[in-house]
C-alpha cells in the first residue's frame, strides 16, 4: 500500500460537541499544528489537578483534531486506511461527519478504514476527538494525537497493511534461512496473475544478499499468503554488540500475459509486468533461545540483560513521539551501559523500536498496567476484558519484524494476579502471544505485595517474619495513635513489603505460583530475594528482575552474574520522566516522597535526567556492569551536605560531578570514587588524600571526607599497584560562558525532524560550572521552529513553551524542529553577563 505522511495541517483545540455547534454555543478557537501534538504538555500545571503528582499536575481534557484533505478521483475503489500511532486516551474518529471508528487503549496504535466514507474528487474532513478524563494513568500520559499519523492507499491488488512477516528460521555465521511471509489482498472482483519478488540487501551498504521470486494467482476478493524461505550466505547477525540490519523489499507485479514454462524464463518478461505495490522493511537476522539452565542466548551466545524501565514521554516534548527524540533517548541509554529496555507499562512506539534495532538494545514490550482490577478511576481496566485480544494482536503486528524485541510482557503489577482467575487470564494472554508469534518469549512484571495483599496474606506474612526476628508485635500495635490495626504495625508492613524474608515466605510463594509460572520467564518486581532460590523451586524456569531498586545494583548484578538462570535486571529507572512527580526528589523540608507535592513535575529518579545528562548513579552502574575502566567522582552537593533529606529505596545520593562551590571554601563534604579496580587514590590540588580499597569487594565505592578548596580534584585507580586510569574535576573560573552543542548539525526538512541543542555553563577553558545559574533566552530564525525548551529542574514553574528558562545543574536544552522547506536554521542563546551562543543547523532533503 502507498504510505502517505498525514502529520501536516491539523486544527486542534478543546472539543466542542455537536450540540454546542448546533445550538450556537461558544466554540473554542483552534490552532494549526503539525503532528505529533501532545495537547497536555501545552496546558498549565495546577495544584488542583485531579491526577495530582501522577501526571505532574497537568490536567486532562477533551480535544478535537481536524484535518482537511483532498481525495483524488482515482482513489475510488481503493482501500484507504488511516494509521494512528497513538491517541490518548479514548479516541473517536469521524470522516465527513460520519463516525468511522474508536480506540479505547490510549497507548495502543490503531487503524481506521475510511474509504467508504470518502467523497472522491473533493475536499474531505477527518476529525478525531480525544478524551483524557482524570484520573487514569499513574504517570504523565499526554493527551490527544501524540504519535504519528499515516495514510495508506491500496489498489486492486496490494500487499496488505502489516502484511509482511519476517522470521529467522536458522542462522549462524556461515548461513541463515529467513522466512518472509507476505499477505496479498485482492479487493477487486476479478482474479489476477501476480509475481512477488523479495530481495534482501545489507542495510548499511545496500549490497544484495539474496533474492527470491514466486508466481501466483489471487482470486476475486480474496487474500493469499506467500511464504519464501530465503537462503542468506555468511549473514551479518544482529546482536546488542553488533546490530547489523538488512532491508527486505517485497515487490508485487501484475503479470499481463499467460505464464508457461518457457515464458517464465523469458529475458523480456519484465515488459509484460506492472509494479502493483512494494514494501521495504528494515530488520535483523538473529536467533533466540531460552531455558532455565543456560538462560538467554542470542545467536547461540549467552546475553545478560542490563536493563532499564522507561516511560514513553520525551521530557520537555511531553508525550510527543518524534523519531529523533526516541533515537536520542536510545542512544544515551546505550552509551550509559544499558543493553535492554522494558517499555513500562505500555506498548513501545514504532520509532523507539526502530531506534533499538539501530543501536542494539533488547526490548521487553509490555501490554498494559492493569487488567480488570482498576488502579485509577478512569483507567483502561474498564475496557480490558473486551479489547485485550485485539491489543495483543496489534502489538505483535507492530513488533514481530524487529530483532530488538525478545520478550512480551503481559502486564505490570497486575492486581488480578492475586486471584485464581488472574492465573487463568495470564495463561490466556501468554498463549495468544505464542499463537501470533512463537519465535519470542513471554513474562509478567509480578509484584508480590499486590499479589499477597489482594488475598489478605500480606499482613500475616510480615507478622510471621517479624516474630521470627524477635519483634514484639504488641508494642507496635500499642504505639500512640495506633487505632485498630495499629499505625506502628502498618508502617512496619509498608517498610517490609519488598524484604527478602517476605519474598521467600511460603504464603508469598503460594500467592505467586500461578501468576509467575504462566509465562516463559518468571518476572519479579522488587522480589530479588527469590532470584537465586527459584533455581531449586522451578529449575526449568528462568528468572528476570523486571523492576528493581537503582540503589541495589551491586547486589542485583552479583546475583545476575553468578546465576545462569537469572537473565538480567531492569532498574527503575535509567531515564527520568514526567509524572509520578517527586518520587525521587531530595526534600530537605520534611516533605515526604510520593506525597503529590506541587509544583513537582518530574519523577527525578532516572540515572539520566530528562534532558539527557548522566547523573553520578549512571556512572556507578556502568562501573558495576564492568563496562567502565576509568574511575568517576561524585560530590555531595555542598549546599545540602549535612542536612537531613527524604529517602526512599528508589533514590541514590544527592551528588553531582562538580568541584565548583563558591562560598563553601573550607567546608566539608563527601566525595565518592566509583571504580572497578581494587584500590583508588584522591588528590586535591596535587596532594594525596590517601589510598582506599574499592572494586567489587567494597561495593565499587571509596568515600572521602574533604574540605573544599578550589582547584583540581583527581581520582586515580590502581590494579595490583599499577595505575589504570584517572578522572579529574577542575573548579570553573568566575566568568560564565554559554556553550551550545547540538546533537546533530544536519536534520531533515519536512517538519518531522528535531535537533536537540544543549547549553552548558562553563568557563573560557571549558570547565563546567554546575553551581552557577543563568536565565537563558533562546530565539530561532530561518527554516526551523522551537518545539520545546527547558531544563531538568524537577519542580519548575515555567512552561516548556517558554523562551526563557533558568539553568538547572548548569544546563538547559532546546528542541529545534524543521519546517517543511529546506534551509539554514539559526539558534541564538543569550543570558545576562554572557556573550551570545549562536549555532547553525542545516535542514535539507536527505
Amino acid at each position: 500500500m502507498q504510505k502517505l505522511n498525514f502529520n501536516g495541517d491539523w486544527q486542534v483545540g478543546a472539543n466542542a460537541n455537536i450540540l454546542t455547534e448546533v445550538l450556537g454555543g461558544s466554540v473554542p478557537t483552534p490552532k494549526t499544528v503539525r503532528l505529533p501534538y501532545d495537547a497536555m504538555i501545552h496546558e498549565t500545571p495546577v495544584k488542583e489537578a485531579i491526577s495530582g503528582g501522577q501526571t505532574g499536575f497537568y490536567p486532562g481534557g477533551e480535544y478535537s483534531y481536524v484535518k482537511k484533505f483532498d481525495v483524488p478521483k482515482d482513489w475510488e475503489g481503493k482501500s484507504v486506511i488511516v494509521e494512528f500511532g497513538g491517541v490518548y486516551q479514548i479516541a473517536k474518529v469521524y470522516v465527513n461527519g460520519d463516525f468511522a471508528g474508536t480506540n479505547l487503549h490510549g497507548y495502543g496504535g490503531f487503524d481506521v478504514k475510511i474509504d467508504k466514507y470518502l467523497i472522491y474528487g473533493k475536499e474531505n474532513t477527518l476529525k478525531v476527538v480525544a478524551n483524557n478524563p482524570d484520573p487514569n494513568s499513574r504517570w504523565y500520559s499526554g493527551s490527544g494525537i501524540y504519535r504519528n499519523v499515516n495514510l495508506y492507499v491500496g489498489g486492486d491488488v496490494h500487499i496488505a497493511k502489516d502484511g509482511v512477516k519476517i522470521t529467522t528460521k536458522e542462522a549462524d555465521e556461515s548461513a541463515a534461512v529467513v522466512e518472509v511471509e507476505t499477505n496479498v489482498a485482492n479487493i477487486s472482483r476479478k482474479k489476477h496473475s501476480m509475481k512477488l519478488v523479495t530481495t534482501v540487501t545489507e542495510g548499511k551498504t545496500g549490497c544484495l544478499a539474496a533474492k527470491d521470486q514466486v508466481y501466483f494467482t489471487v482470486f476475486s476478493e480474496e487474500n493469499e499468503t506467500l511464504r519464501q524461505n530465503i537462503y542468506v550466505k555468511t549473514p551479518k547477525l544482529w546482536s546488542p554488540d553488533k546490530p547489523s540490519l538488512y532491508d527486505i523489499k517485497a515487490e508485487l507485479f501484475e503479470i499481463e500475459r499467460e505464464i508457461n514454462s518457457e515464458s517464465s524464463c523469458s529475458e523480456n518478461e519484465d515488459k509484460d509486468e506492472k509494479l502493483a505495490d512494494e514494501v521495504t522493511l528494515r530488520t535483523g537476522i538473529r536467533t533466540l533461545s531460552l531455558d532455565g539452565k543456560r538462560g538467554l542466548r542470542i545467536n547461540g551466545k549467552s546475553v545478560k540483560q542490563r536493563g532499564t524501565c522507561i516511560h514513553h514521554d520525551n521530557g520537555i516534548l511531553g508525550a510527543a513521539t518524534f523519531a529523533a527524540a526516541e533515537e536520542k533517548r536510545a542512544r544515551e541509554i546505550k552509551a550509559a551501559g544499558f543493553n535492554a529496555i522494558r517499555s513500562a507499562h505500555h506498548p513501545m512506539s514504532k520509532e523507539m523500536l526502530d531506534a533499538c534495532d539501530k543501536y542494539g538494545i533488547l526490548v521487553m514490550d509490555e501490554l498494559t498496567d492493569m487488567w480488570n482490577e482498576q488502579k485509577n478511576r478512569n483507567d483502561y481496566s474498564a475496557f480490558f476484558d473486551r479489547t485485550w485480544e485485539d491489543e495483543v494482536t496489534k502489538m505483535v503486528l507492530k513488533d514481530r519484524n524487529h530483532p530488538c524485541v525478545i520478550l512480551y510482557s503481559t502486564g505490570n503489577e497486575i492486581l488480578d494476579l492475586g486471584r485464581k482467575t488472574g492465573g487463568r487470564i495470564n495463561r490466556r494472554i501468554c498463549n495468544k502471544f505464542h499463537e501470533l508469534d512463537p519465535s519470542r518469549y513471554t513474562t509478567t512484571g509480578v509484584n508480590g505485595f499486590f499479589a499477597a495483599s489482594l488475598t489478605g496474606k500480606m499482613k500475616t506474612i510480615v507478622e510471621e517474619v517479624l516474630r521470627k526476628r524477635g519483634v514484639d508485635l504488641e508494642v507496635l500495635k500499642n504505639e500512640a495513635g495506633d487505632g485498630e490495626g495499629g499505625v506502628g504495625l502498618g508502617n512496619m508492613v509498608m517498610s517490609m513489603i519488598y524484604d527478602d524474608d517476605v519474598a521467600m515466605h511460603p504464603l508469598m510463594s503460594a500467592a505467586l505460583e500461578e501468576a509467575a509460572q504462566a509465562a516463559d520467564v518468571a518476572g519479579y518486581n522488587y522480589l530479588t530475594g527469590r532470584h537465586v532460590a527459584e533455581k531449586d523451586m522451578h529449575p526449568n524456569k528462568p528468572v528476570l528482575g523486571t523492576e528493581t531498586y537503582p540503589s541495589d545494583i551491586v547486589r542485583l548484578w552479583k546475583i545476575v552474574s553468578e546465576n545462569d538462570h537469572v537473565l538480567g535486571d531492569y532498574t527503575w529507572t535509567g531515564y527520568d520522566y514526567l509524572g509520578e512527580a517527586g518520587c525521587g526528589i531530595f526534600y530537605y523540608d520534611g516533605t515526604l516522597n510520593f506525597s503529590s507535592h506541587f509544583p513537582d513535575r518530574a519523577a527525578y529518579i532516572g540515572d539520566i535526567n530528562i534532558i539527557g545528562y548522566r547523573r553520578p548513579v549512571s556512572y556507578f552502574r556502568e562501573t558495576v556492569f564492568g563496562l567502565r575502566d576509568k574511575p568517576y567522582i561524585g560530590v555531595i552537593r555542598m549546599n545540602r551536605y549535612g542536612q537531613k533529606a527524604s529517602v526512599t529505596q528508589w533514590m541514590f545520593k544527592d551528588n553531582i560531578s562538580s568541584w565548583t562551590w563558591p562560598g563553601y571554601e573550607g567546608k566539608e563534604t563527601e566525595v565518592d570514587i566509583y571504580s572497578i579496580e581494587d584500590e583508588v587514590e584522591l588528590f586535591l590540588n596535587g596532594k594525596s588524600l590517601g589510598k582506599k580499597p574499592c572494586g567489587k569487594d567494597h561495593g565499587f565505592t571509596a568515600t572521602y571526607k574533604v574540605n573544599y578548596e578550589p582547584g583540581s580534584l583527581v581520582a586515580a585507580a590502581y590494579k595490583n599497584g599499577k595505575e589504570t586510569g584517572r578522572y579529574e574535576l577542575n573548579t570553573a573560573k568566575e566568568e560564565v560562558v554559554l556553550r551550545a552543542v547540538p546533537d546533530r548539525n544536519e536534520i531533515n526538512a519536512g517538519g518531522d525532524d528535531i535537533a536537540f541543542v544543549t547549553v552548558t555553563l562553563t568557563d573560557k577553558e571549558g570547565n563546567e560550572n554546575l553551581f552557577a545559574a543563568k536565565k537563558v533566552k533562546v530565539s530561532v530564525e530561518g527554516e526551523g521552529t522551537l518545539a520545546a525548551y527547558g531544563s531538568a529542574e524537577p519542580q519548575p514553574l515555567r512552561s516548556y513553551d517558554d523562551t526563557e528558562w533558568e539553568t538547572y545543574d548548569g544546563q538547559v536544552m532546546a528542541a529545534i524542529r524543521s519546517k517543511e522547506t529546506a534551509g539554514k536554521i539559526k539558534v541564538t542563546f543569550s543570558a545576562e553577563g554572557c556573550d551570545d551562543a549562536v549555532i547553525e543547523i542545516t535542514s535539507g532533503y536527505m
